[in-house]
């Protein structure tokens, strides 16, 4: 792991001040808050940077939103499936699935700046897929997410692939990063959790020195319908309502902390889980229709598209 990451890590409460121990987050056992000296633990080398008021109690975990149900309830034979299926995912998947999240990552990073030795900060990181693919690309990472499960399978991820990356346990609505301290912030699928988007928005803009990158549903009737035909969910197994965003409410929000946002829309639709479709998609002489398809589709209808994507670059950004 790169030891100056840790340096951007801060109190989640105060923002910009100082951890004692931050030299040694990984092997220590609590990180000290040199202004209100709060104390956060470190789990397993993870340090766990959440507000000291905060309820965990009903934290969203890939898993439990996978198969709609809670840790004790679950089997452990379909536990260790799931782990074992986000700790590796897309590699392993079918050819077809894999492309689909390949060529969602390609327009994440679109407009971006050069990623080749940036710092980025990947927000609701889930069980690391995104970061990934960001220290492929040459990115330096820091890997947030609310759940200390999500976080364990995102450095098992790391490990498992040679990856180097930080992974914090942290809270999107306040990040334990300083102020400006990124090149760029970057979320996929993480803020349609929250009851309140544009928290989430502001913190991102906060920390990204250059530019912020958002990969969310969309506001659209197409969503809305396949909602009514139950495709789509209005809900989440855990209860929260899917807020899907609009990109002019998200460019507002970003021009106001000083970025310039682009922001479209595209057609793109998977299960998490790829099934017995994906597979066909993926054989020899199916994989060329499946792909051409997809592009055609996206072409008459991406306008209208269910997702949403949102790249903005701060104005004053050298």
């Amino acid at each position: 792991m790169q030891p100056d990451l840790l340096e951007l890590l801060t109190c989640p409460v105060c923002r910009d001040s100082e951890l004692t121990g931050a030299d040694d987050a990984v092997t220590g056992s609590a990180l000290i808050c040199s202004r209100c000296n709060a104390s956060y633990p470190v789990r397993n080398g993870i340090p766990i940077l959440l507000p000291p008021s905060f309820d965990a109690s009903d934290v969203h975990d890939e898993i439990d939103h996978m198969h709609g149900h809670k840790h004790d309830q679950a089997d452990y034979y379909d536990r260790g499936v799931a782990e074992e299926f986000e700790i590796s995912r897309p590699n392993g998947a079918p050819e077809a699935y894999r492309w689909l999240l390949a060529e969602k990552f390609r327009r994440s990073i679109a407009g971006l700046p050069q990623l080749r030795g940036a710092t980025v900060v990947d927000v609701c990181c889930g069980s690391g897929m995104d970061a990934e693919m960001l220290v492929r690309s040459g990115a330096r990472v820091i890997a947030i997410d609310i759940s200390e499960g999500c976080a364990a399978r995102a450095r098992a991820r790391a490990e498992r692939y040679g990856l180097d990356y930080l992974v914090v346990v942290g809270d999107v609505e306040h990040l334990p990063i300083r102020t400006a301290s990124a090149d760029i912030s970057y979320v996929h699928d993480g803020l349609h959790h929250l009851d309140d988007p544009a928290i989430g928005l502001r913190e991102l803009a906060r920390v990204a020195r250059r530019a912020v990158s958002i990969t969310e549903p969309a506001e659209a009737l197409g969503t809305a319908i396949a909602v009514k035909l139950g495709v789509a969910l209005e809900r989440e197994d855990a209860g929260n309502r899917v807020a899907r965003l609009r990109s002019e409410s998200v460019s507002q929000e970003l021009a106001a902390a000083g970025f310039d946002a682009r922001s479209k829309r595209y057609l793109m639709y998977y299960k998490h889980e790829p099934g017995a479709a994906m597979r066909l998609a993926s054989r020899p002489g199916f994989r060329e229709l499946y792909r051409g398809g997809v592009t055609a589709a996206d072409r008459l209808l991406g306008r209208w598209g269910n997702k949403l994507q949102v790249t903005a670059t701060r104005k004053n950004a050298a």
